[in-house]
């Protein structure tokens, strides 16, 4: 199989929330890694390739250099898993790109 990705992966554990396009109803997580163009989601909820999704990570400040900010992400799902790694509540990994991001310092 070819490799897709593109840009350097960071193997971040941050809490997300995603918000299917299909749906009114968002879902929590945790990313597994983090680049650029896209990322890798633990949850436990079920997402098709090709849906669109919104997405929020929480960054800490120490990662931003200051306040707490939040990601926010516009992107689709490329890829489904199912996971097996003993964590309770994220038994399915999702791939997705991220089309177009803006950072939002909190106050």
């Amino acid at each position: 199989m070819d490799e897709a990705r593109t840009g350097k992966r960071f193997p971040l554990e941050l809490p997300i929330r995603v918000h299917r396009g299909d749906t009114t109803a968002d879902y929590k997580g945790t990313t597994g890694n983090l680049s650029a163009a896209g990322v890798y989601i633990r949850a436990d909820e079920s997402f098709e390739v090709g849906n669109p999704v919104d997405l929020e990570i929480v960054l800490p400040a120490s990662a931003t250099g200051g306040k707490e900010s939040i990601l926010q992400c516009r992107g689709r799902v490329v890829r489904t898993d199912h996971l097996d790694d003993g964590k309770p509540g994220e038994t399915r990994g999702v791939a997705c790109v991220i089309d177009t991001y803006d950072l939002v310092r909190k106050d």
